[in-house]
């Protein structure tokens, strides 16, 4: 198992550096880079980001060309506002797009391979403190909602499975398909509307992750706050992953009752909690686990986007989608490296659990 884990990490080196690869290319020929986007502010001609996530429709529009690495058709751009040529020599020197294509990725490559992430095109500081900053949001939400995912999905995808086709069972699916067909973001609204003073009730905070007079409450009243803000958008974001995990369980556990040795283990007198929780958990728990990294990520990053924008909770997910409209490339690199080497983490580990879950599993006779 050791040899195999070795391997496995040694492969996030090459992933890494494919995905970085990728995204670098990506950025090259995307419309509209960081020089065009200024140039455009400065001549009051900047369409926005609908324009720009339009299939490049606005730039074509006003007449501009754009090539690798968004610096474009400079000279017919710059003839169409009247920028200074130094001026805008002075742009791309800024942001480094003075020196050739293979010099940049190999500067990103260094840069990254020490996690230096460098400064935020226009924010003025660093993308590792900007991510810092950041981070206390994505955390409370991802560790939290997938906490009380699991704790509630497993328990009850278990007990779903024991009562399969009774009253039980019909009730709660029905339930659960409910709340997986209504958007996250859709519920959000609703609860905001019912409970956050939209109409009804003024029983939760609209906005924020604590309190302004946060730092004057007491240890107690901190957690309470801290708590009384998260219940609005854990529960919106919630409410579809209880349904995924809960029949994947429930499923899991039906393909373990079925089969042999569980009809021989209460043959043999053994009690219904031994055989659920001694026979069938190890077994059935691997395909859940086999969806921890992706399910993991979700939650800490991509999963909350909307409702950090709804609940007004400056996180990860935010920060990268402003950071892709904006093309803030030093942001985006470090958010999808980030993404990345937390998912080929998380695989590896994975690898670990089911060992722990079931001894039987033998990675080492393994291809990697």
């Amino acid at each position: 198992m050791a040899a195999y884990l070795i391997k496995r990490l040694l492969l996030i080196i090459p992933t890494l550096l494919g995905v970085l690869t990728l995204t670098f290319l990506l950025t090259q020929f995307a419309p509209g880079g960081p020089v065009e986007r200024i140039m455009a502010q400065l001549s009051g001609t900047d369409a926005g980001a609908t324009a720009r996530f339009g299939g490049g429709g606005g730039d074509i529009a006003a007449g501009r060309t754009v090539g690798p690495g968004g610096e474009g058709a400079t000279s017919s751009y710059r003839g169409s506002q009247g920028l200074d040529q130094k001026f805008v020599d002075e742009l791309k020197k800024q942001f480094g797009f003075d020196k050739p294509w293979y010099e940049r990725y190999g500067k990103l490559i260094w840069d990254f391979a020490r996690f230096d992430f460098g400064r935020s095109y226009y924010r003025d500081v660093s993308v590792i403190e900007l991510i810092k900053e950041k981070l206390p949001v994505s955390i409370s939400l991802g560790f939290w909602m997938m906490l009380a995912t699991y704790l509630i999905s497993i328990p009850l995808g278990i007990r779903k499975a024991v009562r399969d086709g009774n009253r039980f069972d019909v009730w709660t699916s029905g339930a659960l398909v409910v709340g997986y067909a209504i958007p996250g973001f859709l519920f959000a609204v609703l609860l905001i509307v019912v409970f956050a003073g939209g109409s009804f009730f003024q029983w939760f905070p609209r906005k924020g992750l604590t309190s302004d007079n946060w730092e004057q409450l007491s240890f107690f009243g901190q957690i309470v706050d801290y708590f009384w803000h998260l219940t609005l958008p854990l529960i919106a974001m919630a409410v579809g992953s209880f349904t995924t995990m809960t029949f994947l369980t429930k499923n899991s556990f039906l393909d373990e009752i079925r089969k042999q040795y569980v009809i021989t283990a209460r043959a043999k007198g053994v009690s219904e909690y031994r055989v659920l929780y001694g026979h069938i958990f190890r077994n059935a728990m691997l395909i859940v686990i086999a969806g921890f990294p992706s399910a993991f990520v979700a939650a800490f990053f991509t999963g909350s986007l909307l409702i950090e924008q709804i609940f007004s909770l400056d996180g990860l997910g935010l920060l990268g989608f402003e950071s892709l409209i904006n093309r803030d490339y030093p942001v985006v690199f470090a958010t999808v490296y980030i993404y990345a080497l937390m998912a080929t983490v998380l695989h590896v580990l994975s690898d670990f659990i089911y060992t722990l879950v079931d001894p039987r599993i033998d990675f080492e006779t393994r291809e990697v």
